[in-house]
């Protein structure tokens, strides 16, 4: 293990992809992501690697498909509006079942927004990222170490089972500092994969890479076994932290910027003697819905804490298949709820005042 050194999280977003092996970034300035490009753009050209500003978000991702299809480690980051214009090109690639890292940094919506912190895109990260039937693999991280950590998960997963990858950061972690270890740098694997398109050499079938398929049939098996990887991933994948959940009568569920203040609420509550814990999604897709579940019989309720109007609450009840009510609460806007306002929002599910 290395040294810990302190980084704001964007640059250490962009640290940790190229510690992964990725040596091609292409992107487009947008706040509060911005640091990602711009680091990039100054460290690509010293390790050999690629950085390219599109003239849009739209050509970004169309540059990230072109080079993930040769085979190569390929990402882009952007914010809320970027994700939207790029939804059309995450939808290609998916279907051309070619893997790449997305970062959203997310902010304030809709619309322009704001450029505040923000967890609003959950629901386009995990159900609406593009048209047509498909998934991408969605980690959340709370801290700046985890996001580190989690770039080079997101890219192994998504050489393993072919599918885009998404890191979904929003303002507070990308613009905070914080002390990380950065991971030992890999090397970067630019031997040709057996289905990507990088010459073949008359040693193999020739690979193309494409997303259309005019044939019904063909088209709906290909969708079939695409589904059926994706079942592998929903078995295998599902990723949470559980925070003093074995005796808790109340279990609060946040992910990323909103379970920093969850877990030092829970802690203020523990020390009222309130039995409250937390079951943190690390995974948004596949939804860790094995860790939420086994709770359902033994919680009295369970409490969703977010930033955004309540985005994950249904994913939460069909975890527990409603055994017990879900509460919601939530700041937006691009403000962030308070250990306070969450604290609070424990005393009364609990009861009433202590």
């Amino acid at each position: 293990m290395g040294e810990k050194v302190l980084m704001k999280g964007n640059e250490a977003i962009a640290e940790a992809a190229i510690a992964a092996g990725c040596r091609h970034f292409f992107g487009y300035p947008i706040t509060p992501q911005t640091e990602v490009a711009a680091y990039m753009s100054k460290r690509m050209p010293k390790i050999g690697g690629v950085y390219l500003q599109g003239e849009s978000e739209v050509a970004s991702i169309n540059m990230v498909l072109g080079a993930a299809a040769s085979g190569v480690r390929a990402m882009t980051s952007t914010s809320s509006p970027g994700i939207s214009l790029m939804s059309e090109g995450i939808s290609y690639i998916a279907g051309s079942d070619v893997p790449c890292l997305i970062v959203n940094v997310q902010r304030g919506g809709p619309g322009l927004g704001g450029i505040q912190p923000s967890q609003s895109d959950y629901n386009q990260a995990t159900k609406a990222s593009g048209h047509g039937d498909f998934h991408m693999i969605v980690f959340a991280p709370s801290t700046v170490q985890e996001t580190v950590d989690l770039i080079s998960d997101a890219f192994d997963l998504g050489d393993k089972y072919r599918v885009p990858t998404m890191v979904l950061s929003d303002g507070m972690l990308g613009q905070m500092m914080e002390p990380v270890v950065l991971p030992e740098p890999k090397d970067p694997n630019n031997d040709c994969k057996e289905w990507a398109a990088c010459g073949h050499k008359d040693k193999r079938k020739h690979n193309v890479i494409n997303s259309l398929n005019t044939d019904p049939p063909t088209l709906e098996r290909l969708n079939f076994e695409r589904f059926e990887r994706y079942a592998k991933i929903i078995e295998n994948e599902q990723r949470a932290e559980e925070y003093l959940c074995d005796d808790a009568d109340i279990i609060i569920v946040a992910f990323g910027a909103s379970s920093r203040v969850s877990r030092s609420a829970i802690d203020k509550a523990r020390k009222e003697g309130i039995k409250v814990g937390m079951v943190r999604p690390i995974t948004l897709w596949p939804f860790p819905e094995k860790f939420i579940k086994k709770y359902a019989d033994s919680a009295k309720r369970f409490l969703t804490v977010e930033m955004n109007m309540g985005q994950m609450v249904n994913d939460v009840k069909l975890a527990i298949e409603c055994k017990k009510p879900v509460s919601f609460y939530g700041r937006t806007g691009g403000m962030i709820p308070t250990t306070k306002e969450v604290y609070e929002q424990i005393v009364k599910l609990n009861g009433g005042e202590q």
